[in-house]
């Protein structure tokens, strides 16, 4: 299990869970150090006082907060932890709501909460039933590393997990990115609300949701130990300046979700486009105007051969 990180209570009403906070998640990420391309020596960080220009130990390293333009007020970590704040010690629920309520945007890092000792088992079983019973989330605030967060408590496998959460003014606004006004038509969104059922799934497990760039990378660095070519990705051709068509896109996306499925490949039941009045309308203007009078006066001449026939 992973070392705790912060140690506190939560704070339910009346009611306090003492905890301990470790990570939920970890990083199997491949990391690679700082060389010197010429001779592949480490390049390394080292911290150097500016006054005195000597590299500094961690133990001689504070906390200190720039007050214009010469002036650094120094300020302990003793001091912080001291502060007449609740949420310094404990995680202060404020608030219960349903969790579709919350942007996902907002949501951060998530991390289990253990309770600390046998004392604590009691009020954080009440705790974890109480939010598994009214499929609500807690909203919480807790003060770590210099600065008052905003968390979400929920459970997960019998264990309640808080996620830190950014502030709702630290959300930008997106408005801006959206794209100009386009057309769209019925059977393009039903083309896609398609595609979407047919990629629909119950889970996240399978070979699709595996990490395969750390295994690229692991055969990357194998290749150059044994001094032979990496593996290199071939080269896609696509033809430049070619104007997407939405429903053949969306119909050979479907095709291939079913494939991969194990499915009939064959589309047969995705909507095709019908020519509308508008379409015809807009034909029947296009044509010149010396054909639709030819038509006109052969028709007349048509109609005039079977009265004098008659």
């Amino acid at each position: 299990m992973p070392r705790t990180v912060w140690s506190g209570a939560i704070s339910f009403g009346l009611v306090t869970v003492p905890i301990q906070v470790v990570s939920a998640t970890e990083d199997h990420s491949i990391r690679f150090h700082q060389v010197h391309l010429e001779d592949m020596s480490r390049v390394r960080v080292r911290k150097v006082c500016e006054i005195e220009d000597r590299e500094v130990s961690q133990s001689e390293i504070g906390k200190g907060y720039q007050w214009g333009k010469d002036t650094i007020i120094p300020v302990l970590d003793e001091e912080l932890r001291e502060m007449p704040l609740p949420t310094a010690k404990a995680i202060e629920i404020e608030a219960f709501v349903p969790l579709d309520s919350i942007d996902p945007i907002q949501i951060g890092d998530g991390y289990y909460l253990q309770p600390a000792g046998q004392v604590a088992a009691k009020p954080y079983k009440l705790l974890r039933q109480a939010l598994e019973r009214s499929s609500k989330v807690a909203v919480a605030k807790y003060a770590w590393s210099g600065r008052e967060r905003l968390g979400l408590l929920r459970v997960r496998d019998n264990v309640i997990v808080l996620h830190s959460m950014r502030w709702p003014d630290e959300v930008r606004d997106a408005s801006p990115l959206a794209p100009e006004a386009v057309e769209l038509t019925e059977d393009e969104i039903a083309g896609a609300e398609q595609l979407i059922d047919r990629m629909t799934r119950d889970d996240l497990d399978g070979p699709e949701f595996v990490d395969r760039y750390n295994d690229a990378v692991a055969e990357v660095i194998k290749a150059k130990r044994e001094g032979v070519e990496p593996p290199t990705a071939a080269e896609e051709t696509k033809p430049a300046g070619k104007v997407v068509d939405l429903m053949a896109a969306l119909q050979e996306s479907v095709a291939k979700a079913r494939e991969s499925r194990g499915e009939d490949a064959t589309v047969h039941d995705l909507p095709k486009k019908k020519s509308t009045a508008k379409t015809a309308k807009k034909t029947a203007k296009k044509q010149p105007a010396k054909k639709a009078a030819k038509k006109t006066a052969t028709k007349k001449a048509t109609s005039a051969r079977k009265s004098r026939s008659a």
